[in-house]
């Protein structure tokens, strides 16, 4: 990886250049969903890897993405999962955009399972008809290119439809956003959420929810998707086939394990609007891939906080 000099890219790039690397990555994402079957979901293997890095909500924050990616240069990571939420609420979107589609597009056009660089769908990367509130990524894309930062906006918001919206380490971990949704069965419930919306709230549920402590399940107080308990989370996991939820979508000191160790909350960015102190990264090595950790483990073992 190229970080330093796309890094200084990002800053620099033109609309033009912008634009054409929109239309690089839409190809490039549009293969892989088309591989998948359009598929939502990304599995992988424990056998097949010998590390995965997960990266949580970045929210337009360079300092700690440029962190992350050359703190892990001599790692040669097999995965690097994001999930989610990449603009908004900070002041470097447009170029933390750039840098991941960047990232992106540097591998071109190959096997699905042959992809390092895995970008999930947040709720910040959502259908248009669940957006969220203080949107002011359009208003970054007009302020540093001025009327056509409109037309890069809206390039940009095609490649969500593309984009994967969980990964699953098979007998081991599930990767998504916001939460599990409070009716599944099997893992087609998950990887083909997105088809059956709205008609279903699988989709929604999988980008907006948040665990609690305690059982049951209630709406959330964001507007969308549903507050989760332990038996939801409990049987969600036995019927997928795995141990321990890893997800983002709520701000946190780095790393906040629910549930009993079922839930592990994941937050890569610092700072304002959220104002927290502590950021932190995953690595899921042999030991984590080899067999399943609960949150507690992964927490104490595989995550790096600074």
């Amino acid at each position: 990886m190229k970080v330093n000099e796309w890094t200084e890219e990002a800053f620099e790039a033109s609309v033009e250049e912008f634009l054409a690397l929109i239309e690089e990555a839409k190809g490039v994402l549009e293969a892989e969903k088309e591989s998948r079957a359009q598929s939502g979901l990304i599995r992988i293997s424990h056998r097949a890897v010998k590390n995965v890095v997960v990266v949580g909500d970045l929210h337009g924050d360079m300092e700690s993405l440029v962190h992350i990616l050359k703190d892990i240069e001599d790692l040669n990571a097999d995965r690097i999962v994001f999930l989610g939420d990449y603009g908004n609420r900070g002041s470097e979107s447009v170029e933390v955009y750039y840098l991941l589609l960047k990232l992106k597009v540097s591998e071109g056009k190959g096997k699905e399972k042959e992809k390092k660089i895995i970008m999930l769908r947040g709720n910040h990367e959502g259908p248009p008809d669940m957006p969220v509130m203080l949107h002011d990524l359009p208003f970054l894309f007009t302020k540093k290119y001025g009327m056509r930062g409109k037309e890069a906006y809206e390039k940009l918001k095609e490649l969500w439809v593309y984009l994967p919206y969980c990964v699953l380490v098979e007998g081991r971990y599930l990767m998504l956003h916001g939460g599990l949704p409070v009716n599944v069965d099997s893992i087609e419930d998950i990887a083909f959420a997105h088809d059956s919306h709205p008609a279903s709230s699988n989709f929604e549920e999988i980008l907006w929810s948040d665990p609690v402590e305690g059982k049951g399940d209630f709406y959330s107080m964001r507007g969308a998707g549903r507050m989760f308990g332990e038996d939801v989370t409990e049987r969600g996991l036995r019927a997928l086939g795995v141990k321990t939820l890893i997800r983002s979508h709520e701000p946190c000191e780095g790393v906040e394990v629910k549930q009993g160790g079922k839930v592990l909350t994941l937050f890569s960015r610092k700072g304002a609007p959220y104002f927290n102190t502590r950021a932190a990264y995953l690595i899921l090595d042999e030991t984590a891939l080899r067999e399943a950790k609960d949150a507690e483990e992964l927490a104490r073992s595989a995550a790096r906080i600074w």
